[in-house]
């Protein structure tokens, strides 16, 4: 059998980004969702409806899962902030579609669950973080699941080598685009006045 038969596949609104995420990554990724500011502003910066009150919905896994089967070229970068995390979108029509960390070393991948063919198959959500408190400070529920399972793909595709083989970095570890970075003028309007981004 084709070890991709069983892949799930992901695509842009438009269709300009294709390519699919393998089977057993699907098996043994996270379904979590996020209400963070930084990830609303995410949404907010490309202009897609504004995921508030709700969250951002999201499946983690390693980078090396992932193939662009079409549209590499389109793959583009923005960070909120100079320092923040790596927000991959579709240039050909402005999506939003994956987020990871700024070192391929670090092999993380955080893919928005709407640009899934079939979200179906990433099961139930697992973990729910930065949810909002009346008067209080955020809380997560099945953060230490999502952070184990985080761990455990990144040790053991690092142990692998397989942390090499991504499509967001090129083989000295450099991004395959340059980020773009919203000047302060436009970050502040991204956010609440009470909050602040971090990235």
């Amino acid at each position: 059998m084709d070890k991709n038969a069983l892949s799930l596949e992901f695509s842009c609104s438009c269709g300009g980004l294709q390519g699919n995420i393998e089977s057993q990554a699907v098996k043994t990724g996270t379904h979590s969702v996020c209400y963070c500011a930084d990830c609303r502003a995410g949404e907010l910066y490309f202009d897609q409806p504004d995921p508030a009150p709700g969250p951002v919905d999201l499946f983690q896994t390693t980078p090396d899962a992932l193939t662009i089967t079409q549209g590499h070229e389109n793959l583009g970068l923005m960070r909120l902030s100079p320092r923040g995390t790596m927000r991959w979108f579709a240039k050909c029509c402005n999506e939003p579609m994956f987020n990871t960390t700024p070192s391929r070393k670090l092999p993380f991948v955080g893919i928005k669950a709407e640009t899934l063919k079939d979200p179906s198959r990433i099961g139930p959500v697992v973990g729910k973080t930065f949810m909002p408190r009346p008067g209080g400070k955020p809380t997560h529920k099945g953060m230490a699941r999502l952070v184990w399972n985080i761990i455990t793909r990144m040790g053991a595709a690092g142990l692998s080598g397989r942390w090499r083989n991504t499509p967001f970095f090129d083989e000295s570890g450099k991004p395959v685009a340059q980020a773009v970075i919203p000047t302060k003028q436009e970050r502040a309007a991204l956010y609440p006045p009470q909050r602040r981004t971090k990235g």
